[in-house]
């Protein structure tokens, strides 16, 4: 075997025992010659829950993209599990057990539900991959549509649909962008469900919120960005002295 290839495999599989499920420090990020992301810093400690706030266009989907090694240009430090990861191809970021649910869900429209649930590999702990019957206790409407084609489901399935297709790769570290938007109010509801069901499993979540009420009750702590940048950082039980800020910033 290559020495090299056996080296980075073996940085790839070692994690440092007590380290931060996602360390970011000092990530730039770039869209071809555009500067977005200007020297972001956050923790994320494992079994946390934490939400990026932020106007459109603050930075906050550049990050997540940015951790899964989708954006351009990237500098500075990600780090999952105490491992490096910022030089990593996407491939091999996503088997660091890293389950990422975009903004656009990414359905394959040629697929049934279930289809589109059984297509992921592992790319976590196997142990921790969801069958398909937890899946269907978690969202009975999926197991309503298993049959049907992934675009005829509605706005609202597709998501649920999107995040629970992750929950089958075994991902421990979940990254949410913006799972709210757009959906009737008993949809967000399940989906709240569901966060505090994974977060008392044990998962880690990161969630990108334009809907500031369906994020505050969940999240542990929150990093407010602006201008490529976090600006305001706190934890949960500052929240409601934090709001004359957060009403400047987000205008919520």
């Amino acid at each position: 075997m290559n020495t090299t290839v056996e080296r980075e495999g073996l940085e790839a599989n070692e994690t440092k025992s007590g380290a931060p499920a996602l360390e970011i420090a000092g990530l730039q990020a770039w869209y071809g010659e555009s500067h977005i992301l200007h020297g972001v810093h956050l923790s994320v400690g494992r079994g946390e829950v934490v939400t990026l706030l932020g106007r459109n266009g603050a930075g906050r989907t550049t990050t997540l993209r940015a951790i899964m090694g989708l954006t351009g240009r990237r500098t500075g430090s990600i780090r999952i599990d105490g491992r490096e990861t910022v030089g990593l191809p996407t491939h091999r970021i996503a088997h660091c057990g890293i389950g990422y649910c975009p903004e656009e869900r990414g359905i394959f429209s040629s697929l049934s539900c279930e289809e589109n649930l059984l297509l992921p590999p592992p790319v976590g702990d196997k142990a921790r991959m969801m069958s398909i019957e937890e899946i269907y206790a978690m969202f009975p409407n999926l197991h309503e549509r298993r049959m049907s084609q992934g675009t005829r489901l509605s706005g609202g399935e597709q998501q649920m649909l999107a995040v629970a297709r992750i929950l089958r790769t075994g991902a421990n570290l979940l990254l949410l962008d913006e799972i709210s938007e757009g959906l009737a109010p008993v949809i967000v509801q399940a989906l709240a469900r569901m966060i505090v069901t994974l977060k008392a499993r044990g998962y880690t979540i990161v969630m990108v919120e334009q809907n500031f009420r369906f994020a505050a009750p969940l999240a542990d702590r929150f990093y407010v960005m602006e201008h490529g940048m976090i600006v305001e950082h706190f934890g949960a039980s500052e929240l409601e002295g934090k709001m004359p800020v957060l009403h400047d910033l987000l205008g919520v």
